[in-house]
């Protein structure tokens, strides 16, 4: 008799539009970079994309999910030429992914 493989564990991140367009546009560039240079996007820049774009405010993400997004993110506010209004939707939403990526650990 076999098991069933554990579910995986995941968790409601709720954003606004501005906060999950930012988080899409994130995600995209690092999707279209990839493809600019004739590399496979990797997996979880699709699987993430899927997700913000489903219908709801309330995305369920996995610990990995978060993670990756939350680096993704980090990386983008950070830079100097972001612009201010998406430094401040992009750090609530690490604010938010850190209590995430704070439990998985």
């Amino acid at each position: 008799m076999s098991s069933s493989p554990p579910e995986t564990e995941t968790y409601e991140v709720t954003l606004t539009r501005d906060e999950q367009w930012v988080a899409h546009h994130v995600l995209s560039k690092r999707f279209n970079e990839a493809l600019e240079t004739d590399e496979m996007p990797p997996e979880w820049t699709l699987e993430l994309l899927e997700t913000l774009e489903a219908d709801g405010d309330t995305e369920r993400l996995t610990g990995p999910q978060a993670d990756r997004l939350y680096d993704e993110l980090a990386t983008y506010v950070d830079r100097e030429e972001t612009p201010d209004r998406d430094v401040s939707d992009g750090s609530t939403v690490l604010d938010r992914l850190e209590v995430i990526c704070e439990a998985e650990v």
